[in-house]
């Protein structure tokens, strides 16, 4: 399965940095040029599993793509996930940990064992009951 609710987010972004850059990056043909510091201009598709690596996910887009990921994972009834958000400073893992203490069908999150990624991923229970909306 593909993580379309990624793509749809990264495409609505680019095209509102297109917008915003139309009239100052037109071409002497009239056509956009393609952003020189983005070295894969065409959305990635990700397959969903249990686990999700956000270290290439920009850090602008990371609440979103977690939300999101939260969402498909009850939608699919998934009991465990892996967060891995990196160990640094813990500014992305608080940001993480903000998001799931007010996601109402999270039951319970922890640093994953040292074989998973210790304090640097974060294991979420989730609730996989009959109230979950298709």
């Amino acid at each position: 399965m593909i993580f379309d609710f990624v793509l749809r987010r990264i495409r609505r972004g680019r095209q509102t940095e297109k917008q915003a850059k139309s009239s100052s990056s037109r071409g002497e043909d009239g056509d956009e040029s393609l952003d020189p510091d983005d070295p894969f201009p065409d959305p990635v598709t990700i397959e969903f599993q249990d686990v999700i690596d956000l270290h290439s996910i920009p850090a602008k887009q990371a609440r979103a793509v977690v939300e999101d990921y939260l969402d498909e994972a009850r939608r699919r009834r998934v009991p465990f996930v892996r967060i891995i958000h990196g160990k640094g400073i813990g500014v992305q893992r608080d940001l993480i940990r903000s998001i799931l203490e007010r996601t109402p069908w999270v039951v319970d999150f922890r640093d994953a064992p040292v074989e998973a990624g210790g304090w640097g991923a974060t294991i979420v229970t989730l609730s996989v009951g009959d109230d979950i909306l298709d």
